[in-house]
């Protein structure tokens, strides 16, 4: 027995409306209910809708009851109808529909390609509001696939339109995901220049939601200024959870939307409790951070891998080295999924040297080194390359094995040559000349 999503009771397959709440019901799209959707259809138009809209609705009751699958496939037909009967303003929605639930699903090329449809009906139309949406859907899966110069062009799409149409509102909230893509670049005054003016702007208008994004983003930034904005970066970031608790205190918030603000926040606290050396705070900094991303990302995403990489960090620093390696492995196998690759190395490098500097475990180092070196040697990272032959070569010598040591540092002076690191240059090369004589 099926229930029916308006008052959840029982109902037969059969039915094509609710017997006990009198709704019109689309309730299944199996094989033997496709032969029949037509048919359902027609009798829900009585009410005045077209089958497109019919099943855009019911896509969007399988969507919030987290059936993706199915609601792709309403989706999908009711493309077929708005197309027939050129609708081009529900053809550009169910397309951008289709995109975010393949974002969602992790299907980034599906999602792509949909945004892009979608971006191509709304021009035919000049609905502007939406069109810049959409160029900010577009430009957050490119950054989600790090395609920074994609996202970066589409982002400016989404500016420029709104400032040529004079829709400030859309001109600031397409600032403030520029500026994610400006982090990465590192460029600091333009970050600063649209973080004050949007900050201004939420103000001006008594939006909390804004205010709060904006301040988180302007103690992120104070905290890649250095230890000099340090204080200032701690004080918005505490203006910010205070007022995400008084949202809270006046029930204006769920807790999915509640940790979705808090979470950087408390992010950033942490880095910045590290930063000034007090472990504890840190650590509990960064476990609210961890909990909130799990309230409201309940699969794995690559800001849950960031906060693990982080947390190892604080006990590393607390000389905790078997939680270090433990949080770093749970943050690389997030990268990993992910296809992340340099991450991965890098964790695999940060977790071998635990093992040989903290923990004096050589063979379980060689182990990480190795599978670090095979990435960074594939992604032609000749410097983190060299580090590690050279890193192992060393080990080598330690453990009595002098031929893989010999090996080792001879590939890596391949590499400081080609790099010209010439310093390390003559440090293996005397390595080596060393080795030579004794034998």
């Amino acid at each position: 027995m099926k229930t029916c999503p308006y008052c959840k009771q029982y109902i037969e397959d059969h039915w094509s409306y609710c017997h006990h709440c009198n709704k019109p019901l689309i309730v299944n799209i199996d094989s033997k209910t496709n032969g029949r959707i037509n048919e359902i259809l027609d009798d829900q138009q009585t009410l005045g809708k077209t089958k497109g809209s019919l099943l855009l609705e019911e896509a969007n009751i399988y969507y919030k009851k987290r059936d993706l699958a199915t609601a792709i496939r309403f989706l999908d037909m009711a493309l077929n109808y708005f197309k027939a009967d050129n609708d081009i303003l529900n053809l550009a929605i169910t397309h951008n529909e289709i995109g975010l639930i393949n974002e969602e699903k992790g299907f980034y090329d599906n999602a792509i390609y949909h945004f892009q449809q979608s971006i191509e009906e709304f021009h035919t139309i000049n609905e502007y509001p939406k069109l810049i949406l959409i160029y900010n859907n577009l430009a957050n899966i490119y950054f989600l696939v790090k395609d920074l110069e994609h996202a970066y062009e589409f982002y400016n799409k989404a500016l420029n339109l709104a400032r040529e149409v004079n829709l400030l509102s859309e001109e600031i909230k397409t600032s403030s995901n520029l500026v994610e893509i400006l982090f990465l670049l590192k460029n600091y005054d333009k970050i600063e220049r649209i973080l004050n003016r949007n900050l201004d702007y939420f103000k001006q208008i008594s939006d909390t939601y804004g205010v709060i994004i904006t301040l988180t983003k302007i103690g992120k930034l104070n905290y890649h200024l250095g230890a000099n904005n340090s204080e200032f970066a701690l004080q918005k970031l505490i203006e910010a959870l205070e007022l995400i608790n008084g949202l809270e205190s006046q029930g204006e918030l769920i807790p999915d939307k509640k940790a979705k603000l808090e979470w950087e926040c408390f992010f950033y606290l942490g880095k910045l409790s590290l930063l000034l050396n007090n472990n504890n705070e840190a650590e509990e900094h960064i476990l609210k951070s961890l909990k909130a991303i799990r309230i409201f990302e309940p699969k794995e995403t690559l800001d849950e891998a960031k906060v693990l990489k982080n947390l190892a960090k604080v006990y590393e620093k607390g000389g905790d080295n078997e939680r270090a390696i433990e949080y770093n492995t749970m943050a690389s196998e997030i990268y990993y999924k992910f296809g992340d690759d340099i991450k991965v190395a890098q964790l695999k490098n940060k977790i071998a040297l635990i093992y040989s500097d903290k923990i004096m475990n050589e063979s379980e180092a060689i182990i990480y080194y190795e599978e670090a070196l095979e990435i960074f040697e594939d992604l032609r990272y000749m410097k983190e390359t060299a580090n590690i032959l050279h890193k192992m070569g060393d080990i080598y010598i330690n453990k009595g094995i002098t031929e893989l040591a010999l090996s080792n540092w001879t590939k890596a002076k391949d590499f400081y040559q080609e790099i010209l690191d010439d310093y390390n240059l003559n440090l293996v090369t005397e390595k080596i000349k060393t080795l030579d004589n004794s034998s």
